[in-house]
């Protein structure tokens, strides 16, 4: 088969595995895990092929005509460039690593036909994304990730978290997509076609008459999708669903969808120096502010959730300094341990019984009773923080040395003021990074207090999954970095001297100073008596998930919880700890800017439809029924009455008809 026919392939098969387990999911559960499971690791399979066979080298291309439409052609084309075919690798990897883990962490859920069906949609929607080189299929595949997230994110639709929080993630990235589609319509029109290729060699020849607006078209669906300021609020929130969507939506679906689009059609941004601009502040933005977030947070799954905010944050830095290799090489090492990172936190969350790390501060011997969840994490922690030699390291020293060459004028792609507000964020966001690494890992296998609760081994599927996951988290930088630039329009991607004495120097700063505030402020802790989880009157409102895989009936709620006496980020961030605990109150701005005035105009528009719409409807209906009455009264039944009435009118006519003859 060549290698267009085997690209074709790779979307179809989790597609038909979707479709399959919708339809015979509950008449057939023998075959769900291996329908689940075996299609996407075929998809895994030949997306690797597929970039063996592309090789870095030529793109390969195809194209049909889909339908004819009288203007702008749509056509069923791929477009698989170095860049394709390695996202493409990343997201079978990781969706096939997720599935597997699901088939022990919701082996006894009563709804895992469907959810097995709707992962294996979001992951075919995302490799159409990926291999797609006509952008209204990019749209097809771009919206069924939407609403598959939806009902992913929704799963425990029970609890009033998870609906609030499905629903949030809907609209919050509709948003963006509204004036994301407008910026499709208006590039094909000046480009006369959705085909990628063709869009990048109007670009080219200066073909855009409204480049800045187009991008910034695109840049608010990408924002949304992507979840980065100001449309970044719906991530956290989606912490309700069950934690392997968690891993999926962070490591390689849904948020790494906007980044590989901006990376697929960078000459369009390129083409306006002030979108560049913009660019660069909403990834600085986003990377302080959700770094500052995470390190403020009790949930375990929110500290990972702002921490992906952070990291597509320098995604988003690269490619605001025309690094688009550099973005797609943190693409695919925080694909690897974002992956980990969730799915070994669903280990720890289950034998903590709780996702608050204050709870988990108190209970000791946790790493014991889950010592491959306990290494597992402590590497992809490693590789968060970007320590060397772990992955993160060379991937995120990729993005701080091209906003370096940026600020100093070193390429064309990019203003050098750009340059330099990624290169400030970026290491400024490497200290915070290592913070809040630093203290999750610490409340969460070094606490003080009862004895973690035994639940027993974990499934095989989940321990061999947290382990394959470590292998990359570990080795995937020193080894990429050398090979991918051949893959990678020929950018050099080697660690520069500089940035990587700095970044490395602040992630350890940040974790050394974060170890030396829990160490003293765990030494105060010790000398006062343990006590139990109460409610605090200054404390956080902890989001509790008891993900118990050996029932799976998970409980959410709002726990109040004493804060813990020995938490770092107390000391480290002081008074701003509980603005970035709320996400600096962005959901109170929005509620206060759109929320309710939208419900005031609906509270309007429900008067106006009572009150005058609904009474001239009213009336309109009174008046036919008040002449029906007063015809009913008429008829009585008498039949005297009648006769009467009937020698009246005729008396009456014949007066009538006398005067008319009189006057002529």
């Amino acid at each position: 088969m060549t290698t267009t026919n085997l690209a074709v392939l790779v979307p179809l098969l989790p597609f038909l595995a979707a479709a399959a387990g919708l339809l015979v999911g509950r008449t057939a559960p023998g075959f769900l895990r291996p329908l689940a499971v075996l299609p996407t690791l075929a998809a895994l399979a030949l997306a690797i092929t597929v970039a063996v066979d592309q090789g870095g080298g030529r793109a390969v291309t195809a194209h049909t005509e889909l339908t004819p439409t009288g203007s702008v052609p749509i056509e069923l084309a791929l477009y698989i460039d170095g860049f394709a075919a390695l996202v493409a690798v990343l997201v079978a990897f990781v969706a096939t690593c997720v599935q597997i883990y699901s088939t022990g962490y919701l082996r006894d859920d009563p709804r895992y036909s469907s959810y097995a069906a709707l992962v294996s949609l979001f992951t075919s929607a995302m490799l159409l994304v990926v291999y797609s080189g006509d952008l209204i299929v990019l749209l097809v595949g771009w919206e069924v990730m939407g609403i598959c997230s939806y009902f992913l994110v929704g799963h425990y639709w029970e609890t009033p978290e998870a609906r609030a929080a499905s629903i949030k993630a809907f609209l919050v990235t509709k948003l963006g997509d509204v004036p994301f589609l407008i910026g499709l319509f208006a590039l094909a029109t000046d480009a006369g076609s959705f085909r990628i290729t063709t869009i990048l060699s109007t670009v080219a020849n200066g073909g855009l008459h409204h480049p800045a607006l187009v991008a910034l078209l695109l840049l608010c669906g990408v924002a949304g999708k992507s979840a980065q300021f100001p449309l970044h609020t719906w991530l956290p929130d989606a912490m309700a669903g069950p934690t392997p969507v968690s891993a999926l939506i962070h490591a390689a679906t849904m948020v790494a969808a906007g980044i590989y689009f901006v990376a697929r059609l960078l000459p369009v941004f390129e083409a306006s120096a002030a979108v560049m601009i913009v660019l660069a502040a909403m990834g600085a933005v986003t990377m302080v502010g959700s770094a500052l977030a995470a390190l403020a947070q009790d949930d375990i799954k929110r500290v990972l959730a702002y921490s992906t905010i952070g990291q597509l944050g320098y995604m988003t830095g690269a490619l605001a300094v025309g690094d688009r290799g550099a973005a797609v090489f943190h693409l695919l090492s925080h694909g690897a341990f974002k992956a980990l990172l969730f799915l070994a936190a669903g280990v720890v969350i289950h034998a903590a019984g709780t996702n608050s790390l204050a709870v988990m501060s108190r209970t000791s011997g946790l790493r014991q009773r889950v010592p491959d969840a306990y290494w597992t994490m402590t590497v992809a922690l490693l590789a968060l923080a970007a320590i060397p030699p772990f992955s993160g390291f060379f991937s995120k020293e990729s993005v701080l040395g091209a906003a370096e060459h940026a600020a100093t004028g070193h390429t064309a792609h990019a203003p050098g003021s750009a340059g330099w507000i990624v290169l400030v964020a970026g290491l400024l966001t490497a200290l915070l990074t290592a913070a809040y690494a630093t203290r999750l890992w610490l409340l969460a296998f070094r606490g003080r207090g009862t004895e973690a609760p035994d639940h027993g081994r974990q499934p095989l599927s989940m321990t061999v999954v947290l382990w394959v996951l470590a292998v990359p988290s570990l080795a995937f930088g020193g080894f990429a970095y050398r090979s991918l630039p051949d893959w990678f329009d020929g950018r050099d991607l080697t660690p520069t001297l500089t940035t990587s004495i700095l970044g490395t120097g602040l992630a350890l700063v940040g974790g050394l100073l974060t170890y030396g505030v829990w160490q003293r402020t765990s030494a105060l802790a010790a000398r006062a008596p343990i006590g139990a989880v109460a409610a605090h009157p200054e404390g956080d409102a902890g989001l509790v998930e008891a993900e118990a895989i050996a029932t799976h009936e998970p409980a959410f709620g709002d726990v109040a919880y004493a804060p813990d006496p020995a938490d770092p980020a107390r000391l480290l961030l002081g008074p701003l700890r509980r603005h970035a605990a709320e996400g600096f109150h962005l959901d109170a701005v929005y509620d206060v800017l759109f929320v309710r005035p939208v419900l005031a105009a609906a509270s309007l528009v429900q008067f106006l439809d009572r009150e005058v719409v609904d009474t001239y409807v009213r009336g309109a209906a009174a008046a036919p029924r008040l002449l029906g009455a007063a015809v009913r009264r008429a008829q009585t039944g008498n039949v005297q009455t009648y006769v009467s009435a009937l020698l009246a009118g005729t008396v009456v006519l014949a007066v009538a008809v006398l005067l008319v003859a009189t006057g002529a």
